[in-house]
């Protein structure tokens, strides 16, 4: 189906991309802890904390391999409930509150370290402390700037599922284009799965500021529903957004 603008506004044109790079990524994401209540928060458990200890130790071996650019570790600092477009559309709920990304030279690089024994351990260890997990090889196929992964910040992992993904990578420009109007952003890289996948698309981003700041910029803006939300569910998208923080 053809794209469905809907509430155009000049304001949020696409947004202006760059070449994506010819990096690999590999994600694993893992719900380790339930959710307190009805709240957005995950409980900081000690089962969790050993945990990410365990990957920043496991960590820095991936990194030694001459595929490996680098491997970071995030934990949630936000775990929206899901919207009702993607509780209807998502077969897996994305509700993670730990994420590894490693990155490696190439896509084709990302693959021979998926099967090393370095990343073995690494998932093996979140299998062992996580309620679910989930794992991803994945190539970028947008890039609005590069996420900095060297100093703190506030961070998204937003996992997007489709009815057309040809659609939603066309609309996710649009979307980007209200996000550096209305909230600053200057980097993302929209991560797209190799081989078939839960997930149409992962888009991966970073800002300065607090949470409760994000959150003003956001849901603050009556356009955030008049025009993000609203072309979504216009073009049959749904998106999980989860905010981090470096663990």
């Amino acid at each position: 189906m053809p794209l469905t603008i809907v509430n155009p506004d000049p304001r949020y044109p696409r947004a202006e991309l760059i070449e994506p790079p010819a990096t690999g990524y590999l994600l694993l994401a893992a719900e380790v802890t339930a959710p307190v209540g009805r709240t957005p928060l995950r409980r900081r458990s000690p089962r969790k904390a050993a945990l990410l200890a365990e990957l920043r130790a496991l960590a820095p071996a991936l990194e030694e391999l001459p595929e490996v650019t680098r491997v970071t570790v995030y934990r949630s600092a936000l775990v929206p409930p899901l919207s009702a477009d993607a509780r209807r559309m998502a077969a897996r709920p994305a509700q993670y509150d730990v994420v590894v990304l490693v990155e490696t030279t190439t896509p084709d690089a990302a693959a021979a370290v998926a099967g090393g024994p370095e990343l073995g351990r690494l998932r093996a260890a979140i299998t062992a402390g996580a309620r679910a997990v989930y794992f991803t090889r994945a190539r970028c196929v947008r890039r609005l700037g590069d996420v900095d992964k060297t100093r703190p910040g506030l961070f998204l992992f937003n996992y997007f599922v489709a009815e057309d993904r040809e659609v939603a990578l066309e609309l996710w420009d649009y979307l980007a284009g209200w996000y550096a109007a209305e909230t600053g952003l200057d980097n993302s890289t929209l991560l797209s799965p190799v081989d078939d996948d839960d997930y149409t698309c992962i888009n991966h981003a970073r800002w300065d500021m607090s949470l409760p700041a994000f959150a003003v910029r956001q849901f603050g803006k009556r356009s955030f529903f008049r025009y993000v939300l609203a072309n979504m569910h216009a073009n049959g998208t749904a998106a999980m957004p989860v905010l981090y923080r470096l663990a």
